[in-house]
């Protein structure tokens, strides 16, 4: 599962995320991609399981790119235990996602099985998606 080696911070902040995504909101490396349509954090676990039924579909036939890493620790206290006494220990680590962020990228495959890929690896995140090319981005649309 995706984490990071290491980190400035073991604890941080959960923060807001107002505004569409002005980072990794286009294609840059593959044919295709799997944008945003919400925000909301992604667990290391729903970006594997996206990533596996990706890798399954195209039969490891094409080229996958991760453009979202979960570089922020996601702490919680255990059950039944009385408020106060710090912060909980980090559970698992989270990526956040900002409407227009492009999560996954395909390459190197024809576009109705990047289309049947990217919908099964959408279905495994917990927030709206869209199927996008590189040429509808050229067109500007």
């Amino acid at each position: 599962m995706l984490s990071p080696k290491r980190v400035k911070h073991r604890k941080v902040q959960r923060g807001n995320m107002p505004g569409n995504a002005t980072r990794g909101n286009t294609v840059a490396f593959g044919d295709y991609a799997l944008v945003a349509l919400d925000r909301m954090w992604i667990t290391n676990r729903q970006i594997e399981a996206a990533r596996i039924a990706l890798n399954r579909h195209i039969k490891r036939g094409g080229k996958v790119w991760i453009r979202i890493f979960p570089d922020k620790p996601y702490s919680k206290k255990p059950a039944e235990t009385r408020m106060g006494k710090g912060k909980g220990p980090p559970e698992y680590w989270v990526a956040v996602v900002k409407p227009g962020t492009v999560m996954f990228e395909l390459g190197g495959i024809d576009k109705t099985i990047a289309e049947e890929a990217m919908i099964l690896a959408g279905a495994k995140l917990p927030i709206k998606t869209k199927f996008v090319a590189r040429s509808d981005f050229e067109l500007g649309k």
